[in-house]
């Protein structure tokens, strides 16, 4: 029977953590970014929102 190699599951569960920290970064700036990008417009065009 063949030994398990540890070390191998163990790399292959700290590559899909960093893959899930990168995603929610990415998630995260994408949002910032669509915050900031609604707040530049409503600041610059106020007369829209009163309607």
């Amino acid at each position: 029977m063949a030994k398990t190699n540890y070390s191998y599951e163990r790399r292959q569960r700290e590559i899909a953590k960093q893959k899930q920290r990168e995603e929610k970064r990415a998630k995260q700036q994408a949002a910032k970014e669509a915050k900031s990008s609604r707040g530049d417009a409503a600041a610059s065009s106020p007369a829209e929102d009163e309607r």
